[in-house]
């Protein structure tokens, strides 16, 4: 299962460095001169609309994500050759600890074939990735920033654990002074991280009930 998020995470982490507007994000000219994705004037209004809908638009994306995923990847395949890389990865590790230093010349001379099988999973796992991501952008950009506002909730702490300005997800203080910026509150949630977290929380499960989870 940890695989599972892990790789999730990745995926979800790359999508969302595009998510941000502002500074943070590589496309964050489309942000506007507010800084952030996200309308002034939303069409949803209200916290409890707002959090429900755009979990609800993680949800609709993580499914068709499941199920592009399902259609272009072999899972059969890609179960044996996780659960084949973990076993060699698991033994070499053992043989390391145990200083058995012929068990470790025996299965380095296994590091070309296990090498060439790892490179065919992270193959095998990024290829849905090239079809699934430009709708992603598409719904983000022209449709989300027209329903809702550029913050949707207040957290009680501060979200903002990757130092630097490179990927904010609450508001700072500072930014909350400045009359210029859309936040109005310290620790209030932006729009795109609330989707990346809602995305996060949920992707895990329906991983599982569609079967295109990497567990073995």
């Amino acid at each position: 299962m940890m695989e599972n998020i892990d790789y999730n995470f990745f995926i979800l982490f790359i999508d969302s460095v595009f998510l941000q507007g502002g500074d943070g994000g590589i496309f964050g000219f489309i942000g506007g001169d507010r800084g952030t994705l996200g309308s002034d004037d939303p069409i949803v209004k209200g916290i409890i609309p707002t959090l429900f809908a755009v979990s609800g638009f993680g949800v609709a994306l993580n499914l068709f994500n499941a199920m592009v995923r399902k259609k272009m990847v072999d899972q059969t395949k890609l179960k044996r050759i996780t659960k084949e890389t973990r076993e060699y990865q698991k033994e070499r590790m053992a043989a390391m600890r145990a200083k058995d230093t012929a068990k470790t010349a025996e299965l380095n001379k296994k590091s070309a074939y296990m090498n060439k099988m790892s490179m065919e999973m992270m193959q095998m796992n990024m290829r849905p990735m090239m079809i699934t991501f430009v709708p992603l952008i598409l719904i983000f950009y022209l449709v989300l920033p027209q329903l809702f506002a550029h913050t949707v909730a207040l957290s009680p702490i501060p979200l903002n654990v990757i130092p630097g300005d490179f990927f904010h997800l609450t508001c700072t203080a500072e930014q909350a002074l400045d009359p210029e910026n859309v936040c109005t509150q310290e620790n209030a949630l932006y729009l795109w991280a609330w989707y990346f977290l809602s995305s996060i929380a949920f992707s895990g499960i329906i991983m599982k009930l569609t079967k295109t989870s990497m567990s073995v």
